[in-house]
């Protein structure tokens, strides 16, 4: 066993109730690597986890929060291949990043590109994966085709943008804030749309719709899609419990798919980091993607880093750091 620190969750509720505490984590099995964790990603499956209404897998500690990381190998287990001790490495996991010591398996993570911080490479691998697989993998978005992104100045929503910029597809995104697509703009977002009354569906015609909103926009988002248009929906900020159109579903000949990456079995995870890994980081490495990071904070800190993401005053990502 390693003697760890780490966000600890004590109980059901809002952010005063995150501390730092000890935590044992053991030592690498057949093909798993132990990181030395420099820097880890917020994102709201952590605040939801806080709040008690999404508990992590089995397997994973219930009560130390953390989706991704960034940070140094420190021991290899038997029968690892791919890494060695001393690579800097980065990736998602089912929970329990942000302790200073994490137990991953190699197929999982994923080299830090060159020249990359910690910080910069933590806000990655959740944003980039989750876009990357609901977009191309499983909506097969292709070049020429228009693509809406809710909540565009999200660490998800300016991932979107960036792939979407990279693959040669319209991008259009919404936002509730003006000032937040404003700064979108100088990411290169040439069409947006200040959602004020809920309504986006007389601007925009969409072959693809990536939907973090959920029962608030579903009505919207059917109206916004192209005939044989795809909705793939990785987020429920508007509610769970919506009405589906679904006559118009069917004229469109449209397709709603759901998506979650944190309880995905290891084969699957392992082979969307795989695809990621040849076909997009390279475009870290030669500057044509770049997280948008809207702060980093210690990890001493998390307690307002999950504050700040309430209260929806983020654009891109919360990095914390040890």
């Amino acid at each position: 066993m390693i003697s760890a620190r780490a966000v600890r969750i004590q109980g059901a509720g809002g952010p005063d109730v995150l501390t730092i505490g000890d935590l044992d984590v053991r030592e690498p099995g057949g093909g798993e690597l132990m990181i030395e964790v420099a820097a880890a990603g917020l994102n709201r499956a952590d605040c939801l986890q806080r709040m008690g209404v999404y508990p992590a897998p089995k397997g994973v500690a219930p009560d130390v929060p953390g989706l991704e990381y960034a940070g140094t190998v420190s021991q290899v287990g038997p029968a690892v291949t791919r890494f060695s001790v001393g690579d800097r490495v980065m990736g998602i996991v089912g929970g329990a990043s942000m302790s200073t010591h994490l137990v991953v398996h190699e197929r999982e993570a994923m080299p830090v590109p060159d020249g990359m911080s910690f910080t910069d490479a933590a806000a990655i691998p959740e944003a980039f994966l989750t876009v990357f697989d609901a977009v191309h993998v499983q909506a097969g978005l292709t070049m020429g085709e228009t693509l809406l992104v809710h909540a565009i100045a999200s660490g998800i929503g300016t991932a979107a943008l960036q792939l979407g910029q990279a693959a040669g597809v319209t991008v259009w995104g919404t936002s509730r804030s003006a000032d937040k697509l404003e700064r979108c703009a100088g990411l290169g977002l040439k069409h947006s749309i200040h959602v004020t009354d809920g309504t986006f569906a007389k601007r925009v015609r969409a072959d693809v719709i990536l939907d973090t909103i959920g029962a608030a926009y579903l009505k919207e988002n059917i109206k916004a899609l192209k005939a044989r248009g795809r909705m793939v929906t990785i987020g429920l900020l508007g509610g769970v419990n919506g009405t589906l159109p679904l006559g118009l579903l069917l004229a469109k000949r449209a397709t709603i798919t759901g998506s979650v990456l944190r309880s995905r079995p290891l084969e699957e995870k392992a082979a969307l980091v795989q695809r990621f890994t040849d076909q997009v980081l390279p475009k870290f490495a030669d500057g044509t993607l770049r997280p948008v990071v809207d702060a980093v904070l210690p990890m001493k800190d998390v307690a307002h880093a999950h504050e700040r993401m309430g209260n929806n005053a983020t654009f891109g990502k919360l990095v914390l750091t040890w």
